[in-house]
């Protein structure tokens, strides 16, 4: 049987979901199943290609609905994983009893990691190291900022690779996860040739946020765009100033302007605002305290002025 398994790219929450996902549907229903993984990413354009739906299974994990009767596994816990109304009636009227959604779930490898074991009986002990990372990854429920940015554990060393590393890596990295302990996946002599320039890389852009970022009345401002850095550690800023409570940024890469939006989870008040519902006012969308717009590569100016106006209503709010 073949298996094409779509998940959120570049994320270890979406990396382990399609970990854990291999291991449960090879232990339930086919143990020499062929997985194909495709990464999937939000773009301002149209976000799947129906003609890849071309598995005997279709599975999309920590990524957007989609209302093809091709797809036969759903898992999510975003907020904004319906990019219609007609797509969230279509999930509701589903009787396979093989999708699913919960956005009360800070990771979807936890949230697939119970259903699997609630309703189909899956249990892997193994894999309960990778699942309580996912969980605290996605979740941002680290201790303190140092800990969110200076990488001591090898989840967080494999984060960095991750978020950085090419297509074929990526899928590599979800077969180690599925069957290899987190610190044996860092010594893998791919993963160490990669995180050495990646973390020079990441300390270097926290000099440049520094360089770049202002804060004010609780909200950070920095903005990337010519810089070279299509992404940073989303920890930084806080790291920086820990005295906020929101941060907005803007970036490009290849095929994305991209705006950032997130919440502080150290910050000396609670964060009031649901950012994702701020995000979807302007196509993007995410989770209540962290969110995203993605515009054309070619639309910066848009996603500047975008980000100027979520700047000046979260700093209104505060």
């Amino acid at each position: 049987m073949r298996v094409r398994l779509f998940y959120h790219d570049h994320c270890f929450d979406g990396a382990a979901t399609a970990a854990v996902f291999t291991e449960f549907f090879r232990q339930n229903y086919d143990p020499e199943a062929e997985f194909v993984c495709t990464g999937l990413a939000h773009k301002a354009s149209q976000l799947f290609d129906e003609t890849e739906f071309d598995g005997d299974e279709n599975v999309i994990v920590d990524f957007k609905y989609s209302a093809s009767p091709r797809i036969t596994w759903w898992f999510d816990h975003h907020q904004s994983a319906f990019l219609s109304p007609q797509d969230e009636e279509h999930f509701r009227r589903d009787v396979s009893g093989r999708k699913f959604y919960d956005p009360t779930f800070k990771s979807c490898t936890k949230f697939l990691a119970t259903v699997a074991k609630e309703k189909f009986g899956f249990e892997r002990p193994a894999l309960d190291e990778l699942i309580r990372w996912a969980d605290i990854i996605d979740g941002a429920q680290y201790p303190d900022a140092k800990s969110a940015v200076e990488l001591a554990e090898p989840a967080m060393k494999l984060t960095l690779v991750i978020e950085g590393a090419a297509d074929n890596l990526s899928q590599k990295m979800i077969q180690w996860m599925a069957r290899l302990p987190l610190a044996e996946i860092v010594l893998e002599p791919e993963v160490r040739a990669l995180f050495e320039p990646l973390y020079r890389r990441h300390l270097d852009s926290i000099d440049l946020i520094r360089s770049r970022a202002e804060c004010r009345q609780g909200v950070i401002f920095f903005d990337l765009v010519g810089t070279g850095h299509e992404g940073y550690n989303k920890f930084i800023p806080y790291y920086l100033f820990p005295e906020s409570v929101y941060t907005v940024s803007v970036s490009i890469s290849s095929f994305r302007a991209k705006v950032s939006v997130g919440s502080n989870p150290w910050a000396p008040r609670e964060p009031q605002q649901n950012l994702a519902t701020m995000c979807e006012g302007y196509g993007g969308g995410g989770h209540a305290r962290v969110g995203a717009i993605s515009f054309e590569p070619g639309e910066v100016e848009s996603a500047r002025q975008a980000a100027a106006e979520i700047v000046a209503e979260l700093r209104k709010s505060s």
